[in-house]
């Protein structure tokens, strides 16, 4: 009698443990899902940083631990003394003294990001730029 209790617990056991085994599969399967990088539709995304700043640029690594954006532009305003108009114009980023060529982002502290219409002002003065 004594064999049959040893047996029953050992398989007791067992069971246990691979259902312990299954359980953390799934909550590994769910973590890598709900951490895998979301893909973009467009070449350039608007990225709105908890400081106020905007950027636009290739996002990469969005959803995950250090998303990264590369060629990267923003926007300056900049007054005309005479008439008071305001010029918004686009700057590419790397033009600055340590000639950054890409961001590395903080994930707390993106607000929002948009993509950028493949017809939409900025994606026309981004072509402009690059010719």
């Amino acid at each position: 009698m004594k064999n049959q209790r040893g047996a029953a617990g050992v398989s007791i056991l067992v069971a246990l443990a691979a259902v312990l085994v299954i359980i953390a599969a799934c909550f590994h399967i769910v973590h890598e899902i709900r951490e895998s990088p979301e893909k973009f539709e467009t070449p350039y995304q608007a990225v709105l940083l908890a400081n106020g700043s905007v950027y636009f640029g290739h996002l990469s690594g969005y959803g995950g631990h250090s998303p990264v954006l590369t060629d990267v532009f923003y926007i300056v305003s900049q007054t005309d003394p005479n008439t008071k108009a305001v010029n918004n114009v686009l700057v590419k980023r790397g033009k600055e003294l340590h000639e950054p060529d890409r961001m590395y982002l903080s994930p707390n502290q993106i607000i929002f990001v948009e993509p950028v219409g493949k017809d939409s002002k900025v994606a026309q003065l981004i072509a402009q730029e690059k010719h």
